[in-house]
């Protein structure tokens, strides 16, 4: 294709799938397979396109020498460089090779969350409750105009892909991955991202689009012990409750609302017989039963299926092991388990940068064109649904309101509206789970200690002061976890127990005996509190909130509407008592699902 038009002579009415094949047979093979990678890079600026990576080649290198068109950004610029520094990309990727431009996607950027390999803290963009808060809330209208926010920002950076939403259903209450979902109701998950796709996509994916990649299929919830599967003790998923269909619920709802992509999760299913066949116990994205027969055939999804990060290749990042999630495939070699994922029905391998492996099997005849064809194909396609080929500058970036907005004022791409709905949402999706009679909402003038909150979120009656001079305590905690640190990744994964460790029930137990504590956790993941409830004035869960919306949904600023998203258990035991592919199945949980002090219980 090198030196021809990316936009055949071909009239707007044609239709878009034969234009794709078109312009993929006008690729040569080498460019048709860098089609079919979807690597992380790091970003900064100026853009260093020579420089080799902590992840591996230069951006050079990937983009010319390898023709690969889509990147995950991890590490980006501030905000008023972001724009600058891919255009650079860009302008490298339309002078060469295929000429196609770049797909740039990424992790969330909205809330609070830092993990590299999951989501980022917001920075120079508004910053929302994890989505786990926006379905505390359960407003359809609010999560669909986070769409638009998102969609907005995305643009005026030049991402024009999204690796979310995640909509695994919070069935396992020690998983790691909960905040990033909507909870742990199949229904009430399927409305949210129907909503949430209206506002990212728009009615039907297009120019003004940021494609999303709905993940993580068949559903990333029902994990043995609830342990991770990015790390080999966490790579079973398990149905003993037979409730596998539960978890495609949200996933009908995404196809049928248009999801651009789709993302298999790394666990593998482990004794799981659907519709009298057993499937095999290899990682999902491996698995041709459940991404051709399931996904594909039975489900009618034709979009891209974008494997997860790192299935092929073993690493070490940052000084820290990282084995290939090629579960239930370990005894494969890297070139053998790229010809599984191809032959299951991926299209896209992420986080693999590669591509000789696949012209090898081509070599071999394990891997035809045809096959190579089919997901480059799709590949292109979106790029033709997000208007990327029809734009003079080729990245199909906002035109209007995205470059006025792109840094802004204060290194904020941001609007002031977006940033006042995201606190004012962070506020919102706090549920009050118990309070004494007249404790809530707190008073103008108090004389109050804090810990754990800024003195400087207090309103201006407030007088921050010591334990002995506090009339009232407000204290802040995180759900706990279990410490761990020898894989990469591993460290900002919440795992292990939910129970507070005894010096934190002591303490706050000190501090209740002298004054009325109210307690606020950020229930990152579903902490056991029953130590804790009958101790305290009032019992407060945030799902990612900055300090001072926490104090405007104490004082009655912010009227805290949440719910809870998911149920939390009494006790470790009945944890491990539960299934973890049931939704809210603990015995004689402390709070029920959708309970809130406010109003009780109305989700089921």
């Amino acid at each position: 294709m090198t030196g021809t038009s990316l936009s055949p002579a071909i009239s707007s009415s044609t239709d878009i799938d034969v234009r794709a094949r078109t312009i993929v047979e006008r690729m040569t093979v080498a460019e048709r397979v860098g089609l079919l990678f979807h690597p992380m890079i790091f970003v900064g600026s100026p853009v260093e396109v020579d420089q080799p990576s902590p992840l591996g080649p230069s951006l050079r290198e990937l983009i010319v020498e390898r023709g690969i068109r889509y990147f995950c950004l991890g590490a980006i610029p501030p905000v008023a460089h972001v724009r600058e520094a891919l255009d650079d990309l860009q302008a490298l990727a339309r002078s060469t090779g295929s000429r196609l431009p770049i797909v740039f996607s990424t992790d969330p950027r909205h809330s609070f969350v830092q993990n590299d390999g999951a989501s980022h803290r917001a920075d120079g963009v508004s910053q929302w409750p994890e989505p786990i808060g926006l379905g505390a809330i359960g407003d359809e209208d609010l999560v669909r105009r986070f769409g638009e926010v998102v969609r907005a920002d995305y643009r005026a950076l030049g991402i024009r892909m999204a690796l979310h939403p995640q909509i695994d259903l919070a069935t396992e209450p020690r998983w790691a991955r909960q905040a990033q979902s909507f909870g742990a109701d199949p229904e009430h998950s399927a409305r949210l991202v129907r909503a949430y796709l209206e506002g990212l996509q728009g009615a039907h994916l297009g120019p003004e689009s940021i494609a999303a990649t709905t993940k993580h299929f068949p559903g990333g919830g029902p994990q043995k012990d609830g342990e991770d599967p990015h790390f080999v003790y966490g790579r079973e998923q398990v149905y003993p409750g037979g409730r596998f269909e539960d978890h495609l619920v949200p996933f009908r709802a995404a196809i049928e609302a248009g999801t651009a992509a789709i993302m298999p999760y790394y666990g593998m299913p482990v004794g799981l017989d659907l519709h009298g066949e057993r499937i095999e116990e290899v990682g999902f994205a491996f698995n041709r039963q459940l991404i051709t027969g399931l996904l594909r055939e039975r489900l009618g999804f034709d979009g891209v299926v974008l494997s997860d990060f790192g299935l092929v290749t073993d690493a070490t990042v940052f000084g820290k092991p990282f084995p290939a999630r090629a579960w239930g495939v370990e005894h494969l070699s890297p070139i053998e388990r790229v010809r599984r994922l191809f032959d299951a029905g991926v299209d896209q391998l992420g986080g693999e940068n590669d591509p000789a492996l696949v012209l090898e099997l081509i070599d071999r005849g394990e891997i035809d064109t045809a096959r190579v064809d089919a997901s480059a194909t799709r590949l292109v396609r979106l790029q033709l649904q997000l208007g990327l080929l029809d734009e003079p500058d080729g990245d199909g970036r906002a035109k209007a309101e995205g470059d006025a907005a792109a840094g802004g004022a204060d290194g904020f791409v941001a609007s002031p509206e977006h940033i006042a709905l995201g606190i004012r949402a962070q506020s919102q999706a706090m549920t009050v789970l118990a309070e004494r009679e007249g404790i809530l909402p707190l008073g103008p003038e108090l004389r109050v200690h804090l810990r754990d909150l800024a003195p400087a979120a207090a309103p201006a009656g407030w007088q921050v002061v010591a334990p002995e001079d506090a009339e009232i305590a407000v204290v802040r905690v995180g759900a706990p976890f279990e410490p761990r640190d020898t894989y990469f990744l591993e460290s900002s994964m919440e795992q292990g127990s939910l129970a507070f460790d005894t010096t934190v029930v002591d303490g706050i137990r000190a501090l209740a005996e002298r004054m009325p504590v109210v307690l606020v956790v950020t229930l990152s993941r579903p902490a056991i509190l029953t130590p804790l409830a009958d101790m305290v004035a009032a019992l407060v869960g945030d799902f990612g909130a900055g300090d001072a919306a926490v104090i405007a949904a104490l004082t009655g600023e912010v009227e805290p509407v949440g719910r809870l998203p998911f149920e939390l258990p009494r006790s470790m035991d009945a944890v491990r008592r539960s299934s973890p592919d049931v939704p809210s199945d603990t015995e004689d949980p402390l709070f029920p699902i959708g309970w809130s002090a406010r109003g009780g219980s109305v989700r089921s």
